[in-house]
């Protein structure tokens, strides 16, 4: 593992720009870390987080995966993720289909009737409960016209560490671990359907994106004002190989080679991924 971090130092050493990760070897339990533990935007990354929480509320009977939830205009405002800022209002969907476009599309529509079903408050503290001690969320969805500068209390913050807890917890908890279930409050059968979301995920970059065709990764990506981020377990031969958090901060809006700098970010996650599956056994 020591090699393999030292790797993946590289890999951010490489760039102008502010990445941090953590990475568990799923095989082992070891772990290594850049800066693993300190806050970072969590954008889009925190919604793993909304779905457990709601799936914990679902268990407790406080909700219910067959409700039906309309589609409203006033869902639509500010909204810069997802597909369902384009559909006709006036329709219903299931919580259940809410959840998946949550996670599978990054709908921030769909995200919003999740969260108008829990509270902030409510988020913070799960977050707590399940071991993500530097997880804080602050808004519904996120603040639209943000300066690139913006101080990290104006947005969700989260670590790489905390997502690869949540993620392992998730799995754990599918496997039929009595303590991971307990913590999330969940069944096994509801920490299975929220792995198995994450697993259905369709914007497949970053992560996904120098792993072999057919990979098998439970992830949830993010876009941030100045940075990319993504939270996945990485699967081989039906069994998990490895958990990577991996965010970036500061990225330039242009590289000095005249590309965008998210597609530095993208790039660099992807070789963190792809150094992760060479250097795992």
């Amino acid at each position: 593992m020591q090699e393999l971090l030292a790797r993946l130092n590289a890999i951010c050493d490489a760039q102008p720009f502010v990445t941090t990760f953590f990475v568990r070897n799923m095989r082992t339990g070891e772990t290594v870390d850049r800066d693993g533990h300190r806050p970072m935007p969590s954008a889009s990354t925190r919604k793993i987080s909304i779905m457990m929480a709601a799936l914990k509320a679902v268990h407790e009977g406080r909700l219910k995966l067959d409700e039906p939830i309309t589609i409203e205009d006033r869902l639509k405002k500010d909204v810069a993720s997802g597909t369902y800022r384009y559909m006709t209002s006036g329709y219903a969907i299931p919580l259940r289909d809410a959840l998946v476009n949550m996670i599978i599309t990054s709908d921030n529509v769909c995200t919003q009737m999740v969260l108008e079903r829990l509270t902030l408050a409510e988020m913070t503290a799960f977050c707590g409960a399940v071991g993500m001690v530097n997880t804080v969320h602050r808004h519904l969805i996120p603040p639209l016209g943000l300066a690139y500068d913006h101080p990290l209390d104006m947005v969700t913050t989260t670590t790489p560490a905390d997502q690869a807890h949540l993620l392992e917890l998730t799995w754990r908890g599918s496997d039929g671990d009595g303590a991971a279930t307990a913590s999330l409050g969940c069944s096994q059968a509801l920490c299975k359907l929220g792995l198995d979301i994450l697993s259905w995920q369709l914007l497949c970059t970053m992560i996904h994106s120098l792993l072999p065709f057919g990979t098998k990764i439970a992830s949830k990506g993010g876009r941030g004002r100045r940075g990319r981020m993504d939270a996945g377990m990485v699967f081989r031969d039906g069994k998990p190989l490895f958990i990577l958090g991996a965010y970036t901060d500061q990225v330039p809006e242009t590289m000095p080679n005249g590309l965008p700098g998210y597609s530095a970010a993208f790039a660099t996650i992807g070789q963190l991924a792809r150094a992760c599956w060479d250097g795992i056994k």
